[in-house]
């Protein structure tokens, strides 16, 4: 458990880290850019049933459009057109305004021709390009829940794998798979296609997201940590911006998802610069190549001299590695052995499923406040930056545990209010929808930062890719949520609320992990951690 007292020598926060962060930058602004991608890929145009097809041999052709629709397509309570439903015979009485329907034309069947898009606003979308809309707007949503799936089934893979043979190796196979499957999923010729290329997409991108963050962390010393990883969640705001401007300026689905995906050649090409760990460097035995990262860091810093009396044996033996064999191997059972890591594996899967839930809840159903789609979504992002900001100072000073606590709580309030609240009234649906996504992205960063604290090094990467699994599972299954509107149109809401509440008070069996060194091994985990001053050196 010494490392963090050579990382306080080298400089836990200094040009080493700062270039760790920057070069990730270029690979971690592609994850919301994929995540929230459905919100506009998969958006849903104003359409109706195509009547280019009806010709009955008699006035129909010489009606105009206005006409032809009226005589066609029935009207919905509010006026506007249906958009499933169409007549069953032309209704040529409606021209007089005559309201007197005998009953055998009455009858409404599903569109029969396909239907017509207003293209305004998109140039082509996924319910577009397979008329994924009426019958079919599971298939839409759905395509966000495989993609989610991937992330669910990469994350596990990932994380073992990375424990295993290192974060750095493992880092470029994300971006090299990453980038092989967005760009194939572009070249798709049906619904079913894309969704198996998005499912390995994400499956990819998981490796970029929990790889990423652990390897920045583990370089941190423990009173740079909270900034560390509030730092790096802005990555996920810089992110949310750059989709709002690209989606803004790119309409066409197949050249948004290469546009947004092009940051990852950066990547590639800063790769050759990435450290690996030397924290898991030291937890397998390699004292060799641990000191050779920790020497880069040291010159980086200036802060040579404080190395010139620490070799790789000393290095070995402060990281105590003989109590621990350098072939154990450790795989994701580990993660539920002993009585400790067991519950803290549990409490920790729980958590992150209602917080992923949660936040793409809000973020993938940013219709229905009234407001334009890319001005919802600026502001979805906007919102981030200063809460983030003031999520730190309440992180350094009062501790993960309560943030996450009442980061949930809050947002399942939020989510209760808007219950009550009618949908004419927009400003204050929207000024509550956002006050709740931003709780929830506090409620996300938390549990990133806290879940990569908890568990020790040695299954760091299992640990993160487990509660990585389960939160994408929650994320997978939330937009499906929304089908739910079907059966009660508030039941989807209720639903999120009480996951909200629910996981919220689940935080609180979990131990506190502020100015506490990070665990090494499973042992650590299993007897009480030590904590540390800022005025006195850790012992």
């Amino acid at each position: 458990m010494k490392f963090d007292n050579i990382l306080s020598e080298v400089n836990g926060f200094g040009k080493f880290q700062i270039k760790l962060i920057l070069i990730q930058i270029l690979s971690r602004v592609t994850l919301p850019c994929h995540f929230l991608l459905n919100n506009f890929i998969a958006a849903v145009p104003a359409h109706r049933c195509n009547i280019s097809a009806l010709d009955d041999g008699g006035i129909f052709r010489n009606l105009t459009l206005e006409q032809k629709l009226s005589v066609s397509i029935p009207a919905e309570q509010d006026g506007t057109l249906s958009s499933c439903q169409m007549f069953q015979q032309l209704q040529y009485q409606n021209l007089s305004g005559s309201t007197k329907n005998s009953s055998e034309n009455i009858f409404t069947v599903q569109c029969q021709n396909g239907w017509v898009y207003d293209n305004s606003t998109f140039k082509s979308t996924l319910a577009t390009e397979w008329d994924l809309v009426c019958s079919r707007k599971g298939i839409n949503k759905a395509t966000a829940t495989v993609f989610f799936i991937g992330v669910m089934f990469g994350a596990p893979l990932f994380g073992f794998l990375s424990d295993r043979f290192g974060r750095r190796p493992l880092l470029l196979v994300s971006y090299l798979s990453s980038l092989m499957f967005a760009v194939l999923s572009t070249f798709s010729t049906s619904d079913v296609m894309f969704a198996i290329l998005r499912f390995f997409t994400g499956m990819s991108l998981a490796g970029i997201s929990i790889i990423s963050m652990v390897l920045s962390i583990e370089w941190f010393s423990i009173e740079h940590r909270t900034f560390s990883g509030v730092i790096i969640s802005l990555d996920w705001t810089l992110g949310n911006w750059i989709l709002v401007g690209i989606a803004y300026c790119v309409n066409e689905w197949r050249m948004l998802i290469l546009a947004v995906t092009s940051p990852l050649i950066l990547s590639l090409i800063a790769w050759r610069w990435l450290p690996e760990s030397a924290r898991w460097l030291m937890a397998r035995g390699r004292a060799d190549a641990a000191h050779h990262y920790i020497m880069q860091c040291a010159e980086m810093n200036n802060r040579s001299a404080c190395m010139a009396t620490i070799t790789p044996r000393t290095l070995l033996e402060s990281a105590e590695t003989e109590t621990e064999t350098e072939d154990k191997k450790y795989n994701f059972v580990d993660l539920f052995r002993t009585p400790n890591i067991r519950k803290l594996s549990i409490c920790s899967g729980i958590l992150g499923y209602g917080v992923a839930f949660i936040y793409y809840g809000i973020s993938l159903n940013i219709t229905g406040f009234g407001l334009n789609l890319y001005l919802t979504q600026f502001i979805f992002a906007f919102i981030e930056m200063p809460m983030k900001i003031g999520l730190y100072f309440f992180l350094d000073k009062v501790g993960r545990g309560p943030g996450q606590i009442w980061a949930m709580l809050l947002t399942g309030l939020c989510l209760f209010i808007n219950l009550f609240v009618a949908k004419d009234k927009w400003i204050i649906r929207s000024v509550v929808a956002v006050l709740g996504k931003a709780l929830s992205e506090a409620s996300f960063t938390i549990m990133i930062l806290f879940t990569t604290e908890l568990y020790p090094t040695v299954v760091r990467q299992n640990g993160v890719g487990y509660t990585s699994f389960v939160t994408r599972l929650g994320a997978s299954l939330s937009p499906l949520i929304m089908l739910l509107e079907d059966v009660w149109h508030l039941l989807p809401e209720v639903t999120y609320c009480a996951v909200a509440v629910g996981s919220g008070l689940v935080a609180l069996l979990l131990p506190e992990t502020l100015n506490t060194r990070l665990p090494e091994f499973i042992e650590d985990i299993e007897k009480p951690r030590v904590k540390s001053t800022r005025k006195k050196e850790i012992q």
